[in-house]
């Protein structure tokens, strides 16, 4: 039987670890859909059209680890997502995998609003813009790849801009989304609070 769940929201918002977290208490499969466009965004970097990119994308593609991890990526994986036909081009992927049997959760930006509007659970989770930066920073420094705290901040704005104003399938919250505020949460308590509202919707479609 398929169930599908959407999460949604902001870069280091914490909907990657309460996802996979999900995914693994319900025995779900996981797709962070964010890697689809790193690993376009990476090709971009490499040279290669954006759409053409789209077009080709592998499964492989996505196994790259930390080189899909950069600052450099990221903006490139956010300016991408703003193509039509880059996002149509991943369309079908996501959606397929989004009705396997056995359940899927899915982590994005519009996987809720476009890509499983009928989803039958669907969480938006989100935190203050200097609490992910502090959270992206820490990450960041962990690498070695941090310049300090201000440019990351200012590229975390950057991209909410970017993601929340984009012409096709913007940031936003689905009307009937959970919404979970994950500034002051940890993360124990932040994936039992996505836990319960699922379990919440689990229920209702039983």
């Amino acid at each position: 039987m398929a169930f599908t769940i959407a999460i949604d929201g902001p870069a280091a918002a914490g909907k990657g670890t309460i996802s996979k977290a999900v995914a693994a208490h319900f025995g779900f499969a996981h797709l962070d859909t964010g890697l689809l466009y790193r690993a376009v965004g990476a090709k971009l970097l490499a040279g290669v059209p954006a759409i053409d990119a789209a077009l080709a994308l592998e499964a492989a593609d996505l196994e790259q680890g930390d080189l899909l991890r950069t600052p450099e990526v990221a903006q490139a994986a956010s300016k991408v997502a703003a193509i039509p036909e880059v996002r149509a081009a991943l369309v079908d992927f996501q959606r397929a995998f989004a009705r396997r049997a056995g359940g899927a959760v899915l982590d994005g930006r519009d996987i809720g609003t476009v890509i499983c509007p009928n989803a039958e659970a669907k969480l938006f989770v989100t935190a203050s813009a200097e609490t992910r930066a502090l959270r992206r920073f820490a990450e960041l420094q962990d690498k070695g790849l941090a310049d300090d705290f201000a440019t990351v901040l200012a590229d975390v704005k950057e991209r909410d801009d970017r993601d929340m104003n984009r012409a096709d399938a913007p940031l936003k919250p689905a009307q009937d989304a959970v919404l979970i505020d994950t500034s002051d949460l940890s993360i124990d308590q932040a994936v039992q609070t996505a836990i319960t509202a699922i379990d919440e919707k689990r229920g209702q479609s039983s």
